[in-house]
């Protein structure tokens, strides 16, 4: 394979500090994942897990956008066990059932970019994810400690929790990741281990193609931030299997500008960042001295980094980003735009975020930092470049549309923390419907589309007798209106039960849980 080439469409310097944060905040979280913060504090969610029956249930085809209303489904060992007309499938004896005239089944959500292992609380994240209707989860940030923990069947996910689909090894970096060397060896030593991709940071183009080239060797797939240096698309069509959050940055975008003066340029780390690796216990002191910029990577923009946003929003063209959304389809590339992690970065000021309901789920600490954060957002970040920032992410929702209409596969990802995951993939799910998405098309984001990457399709992905017993009851047709995807009336999860009820209880020992600590 040829090597990726360095292009120069646009400077990211102060941004790419961000990214360093970010980086040193993964590892940290990787370096600490074998010590107890791990633990379930928390009160248990353990139930029994009943043959259920699902009577009278509209089923929605996620593929076609069918509807076969008049379904009964019976749910046993954790599988569709039978699926039909009512009067076609008997109940058996001592089954649980639940009358679902009226509900439209549909299967779990997956929520394909999240941190929740690192985070602590554990039992929080999933028990907010579960009652949100997610079923499903991609962790994107690992270690060899986890995956053995995950081998050795000791990560404290019970079955009746959101189940983890995927996870990597650590996230590649220039301290992982120096050199080429180095970066064959951690591949393979990643797929020895059990990890289910390779997640890329900040590397070198060099680096890069040497993390795709074994990647593909071995067999694993390697996905992630196309470094900043790079363009997105000379990544994919090197092998990249998937791009998170548009970029990060503009990478996507700024193909879709005419302006030949952009330029990307590669990261230059601090000397103290470099140093970071020979330090004992120094990767922590960092993190916590950039965790604002982890909070919002906007506070490290610099006013060279706004020209350049404005660059890109006066040369944007509809023309040109359709002809990169073909280029991105024809590499087979799949993209997790992650927009309500944009959104909340870009206009962080919102009043809606400061009134959401969902902070009552978030940890004192955590919600003092946001709140300082987007205080900082709201007075140093200037009104023109506010202005700025909300063009910009005008046209990450064209260029999702753009994606969309060109056939690039996407799936729903919320780069959620604490208190956020779960609800997070619902503001997801409004901002895809703002994009211009069709309600079937966001319904397959968050469903079909995480068991065709996963190659998962035999046993999840769509309603049908054999697969797992992953479902989400709505209250209204996801196909007349993404707002009915909120409507969650009930959940299985591994053929256990949760009614609306049940979903509320969790929410509500979870918000006691917070404000108890």
């Amino acid at each position: 394979m040829r090597d990726v080439q360095h292009t120069n469409e646009r400077s990211m310097v102060s941004t790419q500090w961000a990214a360093a944060a970010f980086a040193i905040a993964t590892i940290t979280g990787c370096i600490n994942s074998g010590g107890t913060f791990l633990k379930d504090e928390s009160p248990s969610t353990a139930r029994q897990r009943n043959v259920v029956v699902l009577d009278g249930a509209t089923v929605v085809d996620v593929r076609s956008g069918d509807l076969t209303p008049g379904v009964r489904l019976v749910l046993k060992g954790g599988k569709i066990a039978a699926i039909g007309p009512t009067w076609s499938v008997p109940i058996p004896d001592s089954a649980q059932v639940v009358d679902a005239h009226g509900q439209y089944v549909v299967p779990g959500f997956l929520d394909m970019h999240v941190h929740v292992l690192e985070q602590g609380h554990l039992w929080e994240s999933l028990s907010l994810m579960l009652a949100s209707g997610v079923t499903g989860f991609r962790q994107m940030s690992g270690s060899l400690v986890l995956l053995q923990q995950r081998r050795e069947g000791t990560l404290p996910i019970r079955p009746e929790q959101p189940e983890l689909v995927a996870m990597p090894g650590a996230f590649l970096t220039p301290w992982i990741a120096p050199d080429k060397k180095t970066a064959v060896t951690v591949v393979d030593e990643q797929a020895a281990a059990g990890a289910d991709f390779i997640k890329i940071g900040l590397v070198t183009p060099v680096v890069l193609t040497a993390v795709l080239d074994e990647a593909h060797r071995v067999g694993i797939p390697a996905l992630g931030h196309v470094p900043p240096d790079v363009n997105a698309l000379d990544a994919a069509k090197a092998g990249m299997r998937s791009i998170e959050h548009l970029g990060p940055g503009d990478n996507v975008l700024m193909n879709c500008a005419t302006d030949d003066g952009l330029k990307r340029v590669p990261i230059k780390l601090p000397p103290m960042l470099k140093l970071l690796p020979k330090i004992p216990f120094a990767e922590g002191i960092v993190t916590h001295f950039l965790r604002p910029l982890l909070v919002n990577p906007v506070l490290a923009d610099s006013p060279r980094d706004f020209d350049q946003m404005r660059r890109i929003v006066m040369s944007y063209s509809d023309k040109k980003c359709r002809e990169v959304a073909a280029q991105f389809a024809e590499y087979g590339e799949w993209q997790v735009p992650t927009l309500i992690k944009l959104r909340s970065s870009y206009i962080a000021e919102d009043p809606a975020y400061r009134a959401d309901p969902a902070l009552r789920y978030v940890d004192s600490d955590s919600l003092k930092l946001w709140r300082a954060v987007t205080q900082k957002f709201i007075d140093k970040i200037s009104l023109d470049d506010k202005q700025t920032l909300k063009q910009i992410y005008d046209l990450d929702l064209k260029l999702v549309k753009a994606l969309d209409d060109a056939g690039v596969k996407m799936m729903t990802g919320t780069d959620s923390g604490p208190g956020w995951v779960g609800s997070g993939l619902h503001k997801e799910f409004d901002e895809l419907e703002k994009a211009g998405l069709t309600p079937l098309r966001v319904l397959q984001m968050t469903t079909l589309r995480g068991a065709e990457f996963l190659g998962r399709t035999a046993t999840m992905g769509t309603v049908e007798a054999g697969k797992n017993a992953d479902l989400v009851l709505l209250d209204g047709n996801p196909l007349e209106s993404v707002q009915n995807l909120h409507r969650v009336y009930a959940v299985v999860r591994n053929g256990y039960y949760y009614s609306r009820q049940d979903l509320d209880a969790l929410m509500s020992s979870v918000a006691a849980s917070v404000e108890s600590r």
